[in-house]
């Protein structure tokens, strides 16, 4: 006679460092997880779910539906922060759960198998608060829950022969945090700011290196009878011109648009003003 099977979604549970609560305060504890169960049992409820067994700090669960699952480990751990959120940190009643799909064998009220055994496995890995699924339970539940999942790899589990891939569920304000990809993905590249920026910006930029070039030049040593050219650039507030020894011959260039117009020819030793009565600086240029 074939034992009879089917395909169900397992919700393991249990209560993180519970020996070390138990020895702290053992009547405390055991009434915190009473009462934290009992508070739980609705959602349980509400999604359809049935307590196969229960072991001291730990639950089984069944439900007919993975989407239901994973929706009601979602809705505990949500519960239990509340719950916890005036409690000491040592003494919070902390669960982790471990969801999976998988073919389960029927005895009675009970289920056993390989399916049941991943769920308590992954529970046993999973972080405290959390919620870790398997890849079988990832792929009924993707799409159709709101909630952000972070594949974690395979997973070698105690006594299961295969690895088993994990998805941590992120929960609440968890899931608010970007992903590492996502934040890469924001970053622009220098080049693709250089395309993005306005003309006017770019303009300045330019004035900027202009400026720095100048002040450079200005500071620099003369360097007499050498035959240059010049570039003129305006300088309406500097209150000193720059002349030229007898030896030094200077051809000027054409005055930028805007910034005036010579007004008479250069000669060595004179000062040059533009129409506005702006002096010019006179930067000598290699040829």
């Amino acid at each position: 006679m074939t034992a009879a099977r089917r395909l169900a979604a397992i919700l393991a549970v249990d209560v993180v460092g519970y020996s070390r609560l138990m020895g702290e305060d053992e009547v405390g504890t055991a009434r915190a997880v009473r009462e934290h169960r009992e508070a739980a049992s609705p959602i349980v409820a509400e999604f359809g779910g049935r307590i196969v067994k229960t072991m001291g700090d730990g639950v089984l669960l069944e439900f007919p539906s993975v989407v239901a699952a994973v929706e009601c480990a979602i809705a505990i751990q949500k519960l239990m922060r509340e719950r916890n959120a005036d409690a000491p940190s040592n003494k919070q009643i902390l669960y982790r759960i471990g969801v999976n799909l998988g073919d389960v064998l029927i005895e009675g009220e009970d289920i056993l198998g390989d399916g049941v055994n991943i769920a308590a496995r992954l529970e046993g890995v999973c972080e405290p608060g959390g919620v870790l699924i398997s890849g079988a339970a990832y792929e009924h539940v993707r799409g159709r829950i709101d909630a952000n999942f972070v594949d974690l790899g395979e997973k070698t589990l105690k006594n299961i022969a295969r690895p088993v891939r994990a998805f941590a569920v992120r929960i609440g304000s968890e899931s608010a945090a970007p992903a590492p990809s996502a934040l890469a993905s924001n970053k622009v590249s220098r080049r693709e700011l250089s395309t993005q920026t306005s003309l006017p910006a770019r303009v300045a930029a330019v004035g900027i290196d202009v400026a720095l070039f100048t002040s450079r030049a200005i500071f620099a040593d003369a360097q007499p009878s050498v035959d240059t050219s010049s570039t003129v650039l305006s300088a309406p507030r500097l209150t000193t011109t720059t002349r030229c020894s007898a030896s030094t011959r200077l051809k000027p260039s054409a005055p930028l648009s805007g910034w005036g117009s010579l007004t008479r020819s250069i000669r060595p030793g004179s000062a040059m003003f533009t129409r506005n009565r702006s002096p010019l600086l006179y930067l000598p240029t290699s040829r």
